[in-house]
């Protein structure tokens, strides 16, 4: 079949809210920082009415990195549930008007859409607390065949490791991916999803993961080491791909016994972290598709994922093909000096 998507991510479809705090308030309402706590609907309708002057956006993991590939010039497709009402419909049309193919059948009834309220502190971390609602109904019929096999790569979000019919939906889809020649790649998500799922996300990373992100934490916590060099160490050398994002201090990319360290790309002021490892995945994604090297795609994450954290909300407001010209002329422009001493840009592959 021929490969007419270049991605289809698969996760949990939900409507964020972002807004700003102080550690006292996460404190107080038992959120914490830096992570992910889920909360009920009596929580989530207590916590709304403190979300001041929020940003509110069609979000989840996944469905971040799908809209950052198509604003980039990529072909995407998502795979979510929400509920057939205000904010499923409202995720459903601004996915649409982003040239993203979202075509999973909504809830008639049962809960919510789901939401997820993203707390900032003053030091750009961001904590969240989300109401699962619908998304976490995500079932193996939902899983579109015809979707997979036109797909190049699938994205997966480690979150939906959690719900036992999502777990089977993961699993169709991993299954269809190799029988079509699709590479599978997967995102570690939270520390929260590594600690309960540990055994399962070791197997997966061993023998069904072609491509995976982490970051710090999460890839030491799988491996149970003291520190990033034991976590590579650890990494299986089986031709997969592993990228792991390092916060400030940028990036490394392990492939087999290859590694590349990338530096991180400055941002002239953070204000939010919010999707930062989300676009990460959609640059290194849109460059593996696109043929560049480990190291220029662990630089086009980057680049991505340091323009998200100079606003609120992990979906960018800046002109992304406009961004990846810039790189590409970067790229051209270290290509003819390169060529000038020994190699092509190329010739790492």
């Amino acid at each position: 079949m021929i490969k007419t998507t270049d991605v289809t991510a698969i996760g949990n479809a939900i409507v964020d809210v972002v807004t700003t705090a102080d550690e006292n308030f996460l404190t107080y309402h038992g959120i914490d920082k830096g992570a992910m706590t889920l909360i009920n609907a009596k929580q989530l309708q207590s916590l709304l009415p403190k979300t001041h002057e929020a940003k509110t956006i069609s979000g989840g993991s996944a469905a971040n990195t799908i809209v950052a590939i198509s604003m980039l010039g990529g072909s995407g497709a998502y795979i979510g549930k929400v509920k057939n009402d205000a904010a499923g419909n409202a995720f459903k049309r601004d996915l649409k008007d982003l040239g993203v193919s979202y075509t999973t059948t909504p809830n008639s009834s049962g809960p919510t859409t789901a939401q997820c309220l993203v707390f900032v502190t003053e030091d750009a971390q961001r904590s969240m607390a989300t109401y699962l609602g619908a998304c976490v109904s995500l079932e193996p019929s939902d899983i579109d065949a015809k979707m997979i096999e036109a797909s190049k790569v699938i994205y997966l979000e480690g979150y939906l490791w959690d719900p036992p019919k999502a777990k089977e939906a993961i699993k169709k889809a991993i299954k269809l991916a190799h029988s079509t020649n699709c590479k599978v790649a997967l995102s570690l998500s939270d520390a929260f999803c590594v600690n309960r799922y540990r055994a399962e996300f070791l197997d997966l990373v061993s023998n069904q993961v072609d491509i995976l992100f982490a970051n710090e934490s999460e890839i030491i916590s799988l491996y149970q080491v003291d520190d990033i060099n034991g976590a590579l160490d650890a990494i299986p050398d089986n031709g997969s791909i592993a990228a792991i994002t390092l916060g400030e201090k940028g990036s490394i990319i392990k492939r087999s016994e290859e590694r590349w360290i990338i530096p991180a790309q400055k941002a002239p002021k953070i204000v939010d972290t919010t999707g930062a490892g989300d676009l990460y995945a959609a640059g290194f994604l849109y460059a593996f598709i696109n043929n560049y090297t480990m190291e220029n795609c662990g630089k086009l994450g980057g680049l991505a994922a340091s323009e998200i954290i100079q606003q609120y909300g992990a979906r960018t407001e800046t002109d992304f093909k406009s961004l990846l010209i810039d790189d590409q002329q970067r790229r051209l422009k270290d290509k003819s000096i390169i060529c000038l001493l020994y190699t092509s840009d190329a010739a790492d592959e």
